[in-house]
């Protein structure tokens, strides 16, 4: 039996029993952990309000033997709020939706419970803090978030060069499969031309190029957009649930 303390993001709460909840959390040192946290769901509770989605928060669990690694959960004994990123994200939908699908990559990106997975961690931080201060337009902030985690994982596409002979670019076609741009030679069936307008913009997106991203047209935003979610989607092999409310 042990007590240890973490700061996480809460992903998501589901209901379990009467008044009890269990938590997931993206944490600093642990990972992903799912705990049970006991009375949250009772109107007098004070420790739940600080286990909603978007809250950052000090945890201290309690666990038995090895329950990170899948013998039962671990309880949430104690939390303290850091920061409260849902009180600037949930009164605003289009904030509120792409935070939401934020939440949902960084638990998706995090298969194994109890592995650190710090990057990931301090990514949805930035990007929460981001979104809870509305510094750029909502989409624009999840699809950086969203290509940043593509890297992070091992995929991060080519805005420029090409992606399979790594031919300097610009290069006309884009292929989600080939891992982006592509030069005319290593072209493959499925490929589009974007405008280069939608590729400029990927690039500042995954680059941090701020000044860059919040000049770009409209139109070019959408079709980046369009990138985005195709590329996540193959590479996920299938689609995050939230994406839809934020397309709409």
């Amino acid at each position: 039996m042990s007590l240890f303390r973490d700061d996480g993001v809460v992903l998501r709460t589901q209901k379990l029993g009467e008044a009890d909840r269990i938590i997931t959390l993206l944490t600093r040192g642990h990972g992903r952990v799912r705990a049970v946290a006991r009375g949250v769901r009772r109107t007098k509770s004070k420790f739940g309000a600080r286990l909603e989605p978007f809250t950052h928060v000090d945890v201290q669990f309690f666990a038995r033997g090895s329950e990170l690694v899948g013998r039962g959960l671990p309880l949430c004994t104690q939390g303290e709020t850091i920061s409260p990123y849902g009180s600037g994200i949930v009164a605003d939908y289009a904030r509120y939706t792409a935070g939401t699908a934020m939440l949902e990559t960084a638990e998706r990106f995090t298969d194994h419970e109890g592995e650190p997975a710090v990057q990931q961690y301090l990514l949805l931080i930035g990007g929460l803090r981001t979104l809870s201060r509305a510094e750029h337009e909502p989409r624009l902030v999840l699809d950086a978030f969203l290509l940043r985690s593509l890297a992070v994982g091992g995929y991060a596409p080519s805005f420029s060069d090409c992606a399979r002979c790594g031919l300097p670019g610009p290069h006309r076609f884009f292929s989600v499969g080939a891992g982006g741009c592509v030069c005319a030679d290593c072209r493959v069936p499925g490929s589009v031309v974007p405008s280069s307008g939608a590729l400029t913009l990927l690039g500042a997106l995954l680059t941090g190029d701020w000044e860059t991203a919040d000049a770009t047209e409209p139109r070019y935003a959408r079709e980046g957009s369009g990138l985005v979610s195709a590329y996540l989607h193959w590479h996920m092999e299938r689609g995050l649930r939230s994406l839809r409310y934020v397309e709409k």
